[in-house]
């Protein structure tokens, strides 16, 4: 992480207040914003959930473009896990991108994580040590779709993306706010790009995920995208604690849909941990 991002804010977030102080920080999926966490904090017990707006989301400031959003989105988080742990280890649940950002910072501050929940961490990368070929041909299908947004049809580009990754409803299908807001941000998802499909942030490097010796949960949709399940064996190769929990006629946006149907496995996770 670039020295210059070490001494930061902290980003806009919401919290929940669950009947206990273990804090708990939850970092959300692209295109969406600190309240989708709603459903899941409803649910849990015995902790106080901290969710953030990631750069360019909710109430944050827009991403500034040629900057590095995975570095300046871990760097919040980071802040926000030193400030809520005061020293001591805290609770991390990230969905898709947000889930890439826990995991990094469990590789990189393995001094602030007690366990990890990731819901369908988006590190496409990862992939490529079990299924390559499945690797490449979703990185140029990927790369596609970020043509269709560096050539300014962000309208196309956002309900392509919604198809694949979001909710069962078409993107026009959407409330106008909710679809208004996806098309602004479309381009964040291009941003990530070289963390996300080449490791640009060094997540994957050799004997990093190895280190990570914290109980972690993987949670993801039955009907998400194949290269998910992919993601997730790599992941479970290598991280000590892993165990993965598959969630019928659910996909990406599980964390989301299907709120109730994770939430005894993530309190049951937390507890343990």
């Amino acid at each position: 992480m670039p020295e210059d991002l070490h001494q930061i804010a902290l980003p806009p977030h919401r919290v929940w207040h669950r009947g206990g102080t273990r804090p708990v920080l939850a970092l959300h999926c692209s295109l969406a914003h600190a309240g989708a966490w709603s459903g899941l904090a409803a649910a849990l017990h015995g902790v106080t959930i901290t969710a953030t707006d990631a750069p360019g989301h909710g109430r944050a400031p827009d991403w500034l473009p040629g900057t590095d959003m995975h570095a300046l989105a871990t760097a919040q988080s980071v802040a926000m896990a030193e400030s809520l742990g005061l020293g001591a280890k805290i609770d991390l649940i990230g969905h898709s991108f947000g889930g890439t950002v826990a995991l990094r910072i469990a590789v990189e501050r393995p001094d602030l994580v007690r366990s990890l929940t990731l819901v369908e961490p988006v590190i496409f990368a990862a992939s490529k040590a079990v299924a390559a070929a499945a690797y490449e041909r979703f990185r140029a299908d990927h790369l596609g779709f970020a043509e269709l947004v560096e050539a300014g049809d962000r309208e196309a580009a956002a309900a392509l993306f919604h198809g694949h990754w979001g909710s069962d409803d078409c993107l026009s299908n959407l409330p106008e706010r909710t679809r208004a807001y996806m098309v602004d941000r479309i381009h964040l998802i291009v941003a990530q790009n070289p963390t996300l499909l080449d490791d640009a942030a060094g997540i994957l490097r050799p004997g990093g995920l190895e280190v990570v010796d914290v109980p972690v949960l993987l949670i993801e949709g039955a009907d998400s995208p194949a290269i998910i399940d992919a993601v997730h064996r790599a992941l479970a190769l290598r991280l000590p604690q892993a165990t993965r929990l598959v969630v019928p006629k659910a996909g990406h946006m599980v964390a989301i849909t299907h709120a109730a149907a994770i939430a005894a496995s993530v309190q049951a996770h937390l507890d343990a941990a």
